[in-house]
């Protein structure tokens, strides 16, 4: 079994243990976007992938209750603006991301009616060499206060990013912040699901989902070992890991999730992100159970 787990440190607690509780599988780690092209394309076959992915493509399905979500404010997922909101042009997208980028997109054309130009944010390049009106970060360099540069923790040495030429780039230069999971808890009321284990087509998984939520038992249970490890790795201290671990992150597919869920689809279809005429009611399931739009 070939699993795909994210890079960041909001996964950390859903992998505590994998190993030893999935010994026959083989776990690679990578950024969500990229993620999500592995699954797609049959080199790996279960994979912590952006939650808009499971809209998208047919024959997927969920395969454990783990999930990234929140129930207020997310902490890595932010928009900074140089422009008020109602004025953004163009928008530059964390490379990294795929449901934070569409999220974005909703919610400036929800709130403001705005649809801006899209421009990448390549990995390892940070919101100084773009002089977009606004601009997407997710994941471990979002995390810190006051970040606005290249980010730790990508797990790559960062590529070459040329600043662009004219005034007025400066991260100073942001006059608001988007914190994107208190955006949309303060405006639907429902949590928000960023990423879920999603298993593409044929794939057995009915030992793996046991394992799968184990793992994320575990981790829940040693939250603070977790981020005394893994924290710093990432540039981040150990006290914020624990706060954004217990605070910030909520890690169970529960009734309300698959509600904000549901939404979301909605959302999506609406946007034209997702196709439409898929059933938008995410079902109960147990262990050893698909659960499919």
């Amino acid at each position: 079994m070939r699993i795909g787990a994210v890079n960041y440190l909001n996964s950390k607690p859903l992998v505590y243990d994998l190993a030893a509780l999935a010994p026959n599988a083989s776990v690679v780690y990578d950024l969500p976007s990229r993620l999500a092209d592995s699954l797609s394309a049959g080199r790996l076959d279960v994979a912590l992938v952006p939650s808009v992915e499971f809209f998208r493509a047919p024959g997927y399905r969920i395969v454990s209750d783990a999930c990234v979500a929140c129930r207020g404010p997310v902490l890595s997922v932010k928009v900074l603006f140089r422009v008020p909101p109602k004025d953004v042009r163009r928008l530059a997208l964390d490379e990294g991301s795929r449901t934070s980028a569409e999220l974005s997109r909703i919610l400036l054309a929800e709130t403001f009616g705005v649809r801006p130009e899209l421009e990448p944010l390549p990995v390892g390049c940070g919101p100084e060499t773009t002089d977009a009106d606004a601009v997407l970060l997710i994941g471990d360099r979002a995390i810190a206060k006051g970040e606005v540069g290249r980010g730790k923790g990508e797990g790559k040495a960062p590529s070459p990013c040329p600043l662009p030429e004219g005034e007025g780039v400066k991260a100073a230069n942001f006059v608001e912040v988007w914190d994107l999971g208190e955006r949309w808890t303060d405006w639907t009321r429902l949590p928000f699901v960023f990423a879920m284990w999603i298993a593409r087509e044929g794939v057995e998984i009915n030992v793996l989902a046991q394992a799968l939520r184990a793992a994320r038992d575990h981790g829940l249970q040693n939250l603070d070992a977790i981020a005394e490890r893994e924290a710093p790795l990432v540039g981040v201290s150990a006290e914020l890991g624990k706060t954004y671990f217990r605070e910030n992150l909520h890690f169970v597919l529960g009734q309300r999730e698959r509600a904000g869920l549901r939404r979301f689809y909605e959302l999506c279809v609406k946007h034209g992100i997702a196709p439409s005429g898929k059933e938008a009611v995410l079902e109960d399931f147990g262990e050893a159970e698909a659960c499919r739009l």
